[in-house]
């Protein structure tokens, strides 16, 4: 990545900052769990009813892949306000692949993914070099995307660009 592409940091880089995270949940002992952000109104994790659950909400690997587009989301309009970058509507479309021996402790498989792959719709008429510069601050930034590539997933993330 070029340096010229990077956006300065918008915090003392000196200055180490550690911000504090909660989210409380609850199990009744079963798949379905409710967790407690905030003030928000929360959310459910399930399985769907074939694998034991009641399917009242995305199970928690979905809401990994959801968290991946949320995030990608935020860094995106973070960074593009920083830069004057105008844009509109994004959509995403998220697939993973997962191999089941790894949930079912066949060892030697990993539990987590295999392979993300995000593709991402943004609707723009910024010219081809500030769409670069906005990606690659993007991809440099979103906390969920460096945590999944970090983990040794196959992250793929495509930028489609189609015109406002």
């Amino acid at each position: 990545m070029a340096e010229a592409d990077l956006i300065e940091p918008t915090i003392d880089p000196n200055t180490r900052n550690l911000t504090y995270r909660n989210v409380v949940a609850r199990n009744g002992a079963s798949s379905k769990t409710v967790v407690s952000v905030r003030d928000t109104p929360g959310l459910v994790t399930d399985e769907p009813t074939a694998r034991g659950g009641t399917n009242e909400g995305p199970t928690p690997v979905e809401t990994v892949m959801g968290g991946l587009c949320g995030c990608d989301a935020v860094i995106t309009h973070l960074v593009a306000g920083l830069i004057d970058f105008e844009y509109g509507d994004i959509e995403y479309v998220c697939d993973a692949e997962i191999d089941p021996r790894g949930v079912h402790g066949v060892e030697g498989f990993r539990p987590y993914f295999e392979k993300v792959t995000l593709k991402k719709t943004i609707k723009t008429n910024e010219p081809e070099d500030r769409i670069e510069k906005l990606k690659k601050n993007v991809e440099q930034r979103c906390p969920v995307s460096n945590l999944i590539r970090d983990a040794g997933v196959d992250l793929h993330i495509e930028w489609i660009v189609v015109p406002m």
